[in-house]
C-alpha cells in the first residue's frame, strides 16, 4: 500500500483516532500507523466517524488484501471486534474496581479473565484491553486486580508478554485464542479455557466454583489436591486386588 502524504497529514478527530487505535489493537500484530494509512486509502481522507460507522468485516479484509499489515489468517472474532470499535461500540467500557476485602490467596484459584467491557468475559487473548484477576474458592469469587494489557502490547512478542502479565494465575478464560498463543500460555504454566459465548465474568466463574468441592483430575492437580475420582478408582483397584 502506498499512503499519500495527505493521508497521514489529514486531520482526524479525537473520537475517530480512538476508534482506529482500538480497532488496530483488536487485530493481532497490527501497527496503528499502518492501519491509519490503510483506512485513509480505503475510505478517503479525512477519515471521519461517519465513514468509520459504515466499515464492514469485508471492507477490512479487502483493505488489507495483499498487504503485510495483518496475518491473512486472523480469526473472525478479531475482525468483528475491530469493526465494532470502528463503529464506536464498546469504547466507554468503564474498568471495574477490585473488591475492597480480599481473602488470603493461599489455597485459592487465581483466574484471569480476558475483558474489554466492565466485568464481562468478552475478550480475545491477543487483543483484550485488560485481564480481570479473580480469586476463586468454594465460597467466594473475588475480583482482586484489573491488569491493563497496554504495556504488554509494546513488547516484541505481545502474546508472550500477555502470558507473563498473568503468569501468577492458574487459569485464563477468554472467548478465543489462537494455537500459537495458547502454546505460549501453557508454557507460562497457565491453563487456557476458551469460553466462546462469553458473559458476566462472575457468573462464568460461579460454574467453575461449583466444581471445586469435587474437582476433575486436571483441576485437582492445579490445586495441589488428590482427585476424588482418581482416589475412588485407586480404592476400587485395591479392593479387586
Amino acid at each position: 500500500m502506498n499512503a499519500t502524504a495527505s493521508s497521514s497529514a489529514s486531520p482526524v478527530t479525537r473520537e475517530a483516532a480512538l476508534r482506529i487505535a482500538l480497532a488496530a489493537r483488536a487485530l493481532p500484530d497490527v501497527k496503528v500507523s499502518a492501519f491509519v494509512r490503510a483506512l485513509g486509502d480505503r475510505l478517503g481522507t479525512p477519515v471521519t466517524e461517519s465513514k468509520l460507522a459504515r466499515v464492514t468485516v469485508a471492507d477490512i479484509k479487502a483493505m488489507l488484501q495483499g498487504d503485510e499489515i495483518v496475518d491473512p489468517g486472523v480469526d473472525a472474532h478479531a475482525l468483528k471486534a475491530a469493526v465494532r470499535y470502528l463503529w464506536g461500540e464498546g469504547i466507554d467500557d468503564g474498568a471495574p474496581v477490585p473488591d475492597a476485602a480480599l481473602p488470603s490467596s493461599e489455597g485459592l484459584l487465581r483466574v484471569a479473565v480476558a475483558s474489554n467491557t466492565g466485568e464481562k468475559l468478552d475478550g480475545h487473548f491477543g487483543s483484550c484491553s485488560r485481564f480481570l484477576v479473580y480469586l476463586v474458592s468454594e465460597s467466594d469469587v473475588v475480583l482482586a486486580e484489573v491488569r491493563s494489557t497496554r504495556a504488554a502490547d509494546e513488547a516484541e512478542d505481545r502474546n508472550v508478554a500477555r502470558a507473563e502479565l498473568i503468569g501468577d494465575c492458574h487459569l485464563a478464560y477468554m472467548q478465543s485464542i489462537g494455537g500459537p498463543a495458547a502454546a505460549k500460555v501453557v508454557r507460562a504454566g497457565i491453563h487456557p479455557v476458551k469460553y466462546p459465548v462469553g458473559g458476566d465474568a462472575r457468573e462464568v466463574l460461579a460454574q467453575l466454583q461449583g466444581t471445586l468441592s469435587c474437582p476433575p483430575p486436571w483441576l485437582a492437580k492445579l490445586l495441589g489436591r488428590e482427585s476424588v475420582s482418581l482416589r475412588r478408582y485407586a480404592a476400587s483397584e485395591e479392593a479387586d486386588a
